[in-house]
């Protein structure tokens, strides 16, 4: 790498590290109420009805006059008024609560995980979830989810085989509506039929429309943090994955495309919808976001149309995800599902997903305590870049048993540095040195650090998962905490600080091996800056990888001062000085690749050069 890549790499990382720190983000717009119509049954004088609860807490019968419920429900007057009842199901992963009020699923508790603060984890519930499924009728249209339905389904546990729950809404003798839910015997996919029995004739144009808006809960203990992570994910038909930015704006899109699936995505959990059949049509998803209400996350909202033509035809065939944004489970939902797993750019997600993925679910098959499974981890991955480790410490090998002879060079060129690239070239080529031989095993390296900086912010396998005084391995471990400081936040991580300690430490071993590099730029006090510039923008980040980083530098120092041992640098001087022996003869290998291509440049540069000068020198002669 030569003095202008070395800067550009510089100026890139600085810039990064500029913009994330010193542009502004632009002000969060302010939430739009989201306008939904509902049908409420009114008085004969128009006011609202009056309603009574039971001792159980359900609602009681509404009085409503029988007038004004036909003038507003037309055909569905009958199912109209009722009383609402519960139903409890649960299985080993889920417990759901269904009403009979909409024959809908009104609470989802996620049985295996707890928030934050150890409160069971509620993932939908009758304040933060609304949904509105609303039919085109002949009379207008009449939401689903208000009318009242009968079941003869009692609260329990789903045993060993799939449970079914039936809602039935007779609207006039072989006239029904029915939604019925098929609950497995663990997982948390719920299967979802909508049909519409007898009813064509009422019917009116139009598809169904499907409302759902969620005020998302906080689960993790960074809100800001769990607002750059809370999003709409959908799938259009086409298969293309889509999202809402994650960030703390607010955001509407309208979808041109049908869509397959949707999910309102959290930080580390789902709630989805899938089209078994036809794709959703005429689909718009919504984020807002109130920055003053630090009770919501985000309100997300999803608005899509049903084809009746499927319902119809009995085709009315979904699916509901209500669980854990868990890679291994994910994919056998639906296609591409598993994308809601954010595992990093398109270079680097097979890295995390045929490698890393796999490979940490396999671990943790035998090792339960997952800062130990971090360090197998760490050692694994080591072992297999060993071979490019050990070439790595060859080539630097290689340049400090040069090193007196490009100093000579440096002294006799002087501060020509088109002169000395040229001259290092000519030496390396009488040795048989590749000056790229060193940097490409550290590049090689580079897309696995970074697949890692994608995946960890994102495994739900370490949320709530201690090691030593960090209590959760998915957040950061806020060793100390005081009053917010710019570039640093509120707190300041240990494994952070470790991390720091180690790069610091690595860079200095490093430095120490390292011959000292021509040009303006002190590559050897840059060392030194980088970990302390990464200490302010890691510090925020999961405790898992920063450990994993602390534990990497430890084990790449260690690794080595072995490989030192097993290096003798006075036969790697006997091999250059044969290989110069053997070139002057006319027996060397000639370059090639990238190393003759950078010989050519370099000749064709240094020819450049003398016309330039010889230029100079006849104009100040005809002077």
């Amino acid at each position: 790498m030569d003095r202008n890549q070395l800067i550009g790499i510089v100026l890139i990382l600085a810039m990064l590290v500029g913009y994330q720190l010193l542009v502004p983000k632009p002000a969060p717009e302010k939430p739009v109420a989201q306008k939904t119509q509902t049908i409420k049954p009114t008085t004969a004088s128009g006011g609202e009805t009056d309603s009574v609860a039971d001792s159980k807490g359900n609602s009681a019968t509404q009085r409503i006059d029988s007038a004004a419920v036909k003038a507003q429900f037309g055909d569905f007057s009958t199912v109209a008024t009722g009383q609402a009842r519960d139903i409890f199901i649960e299985n080993k992963d889920i417990k759901l609560t269904f009403s009979t009020q909409g024959g809908r699923v009104k609470e989802v508790v996620l049985k295996n995980y707890k928030t934050y603060d150890q409160k069971p984890l509620v993932l939908i519930d009758e304040q933060s979830s609304k949904t509105v499924l609303e039919l085109p009728t002949s009379r207008g249209k009449v939401d689903l989810h208000q009318l009242y339905y009968q079941t003869t389904t009692q609260s329990g546990t789903v045993g060993g085989q799939p449970q079914q729950i039936v809602f039935r809404a007779e609207v006039a003798p072989g006239q029904a509506i029915e939604q019925v839910y098929t609950i497995p015997a663990e997982g948390f996919v719920l299967d979802y039929d909508l049909k519409l029995n007898g009813l064509n004739n009422t019917i009116g144009t139009g598809d169904i429309r499907f409302f759902w808006e969620d005020k998302m809960r906080q689960y993790e203990n960074d809100l800001s943090n769990n607002r750059r992570a809370a999003t709409v994910n959908y799938l259009t038909s086409d298969e293309s994955f889509e999202k809402l930015t994650e960030g703390e704006s607010s955001q509407d899109v309208t979808v041109e495309e049908p869509v397959q699936w949707f999910t309102i995505k959290h930080k580390y959990f789902l709630s989805g919808f899938v089209a078994k059949n036809s794709p959703l049509r005429k689909a718009s998803f919504k984020t807002l976001v109130d920055t003053a209400d630090s009770s919501v996350v985000k309100t997300a909202v999803a608005d899509v149309t049903l084809p009746i033509a499927d319902v119809k035809a009995g085709k009315g065939q979904y699916k509901f995800f209500y669980g854990p944004n868990d890679f291994q489970l994910l994919g056998k939902v639906a296609p591409e599902f598993d994308q809601n797993v954010y595992l990093g750019y398109s270079i680097l997600k097979p890295i995390n997903k045929y490698f890393f993925v796999p490979v940490f679910n396999f671990m943790g098959q035998f090792i339960t305590n997952y800062g130990l499974l971090i360090i197998a981890l760490v050692v694994f991955v080591k072992l297999i870049l060993t071979p490019l480790t050990y070439k790595s410490y060859i080539s630097m090998a290689k340049m400090r048993v040069l090193q007196p002879e490009l100093n000579e060079m440096k002294e006799r060129v002087g501060n020509d540095m088109a002169k000395q690239q040229s001259e290092q070239m000519k030496l390396y080529q009488e040795v048989g040195v590749s000056p790229l031989s060193g940097c490409v095993p550290v590049l090689a390296t580079m897309p696995i650090l970074f697949a890692l900086f994608m995946l960890f912010p994102n495994l739900i396998e370490l949320r709530q998962k201690s090691f030593l005084w960090a209590s959760d391995l998915s957040t950061y471990d806020a060793f100390i905490t005081f009053p917010t400081i710019p570039f640093i936040g509120s707190h300041l991580s240990l494994f952070t600080v470790l991390m720091t300690i180690s790069s610091i430490a690595y860079a200095y071993y490093n430095n120490q091996t390292t011959p000292t590099q021509p040009g303006p730029v002190n590559m050897k006090a840059m060392s030194y800056v980088f970990p302390l510039m990464f200490m302010f923008v890691l510090n925020s980040y999961p405790a898992g990888l920063t450990f994993y980083y602390f534990v990497s530098n430890v084990v790449t120092i260690a690794q080595q001062l072995l490989i030192r041992r097993f290096v003798d640098e006075d036969k790697i001087k006997a091999v250059l000085d044969e290989n110069r022996r053997k070139n002057a003869a006319g027996e060397g290998k000639k370059p090639g690749g990238f190393q003759a291509l950078l010989q050519k440049q370099l000749a064709s540069a240094e020819e450049a050069r003398k016309l330039a000068d010889e230029a100079t020198r006849r104009a100040k002669t005809k002077k």
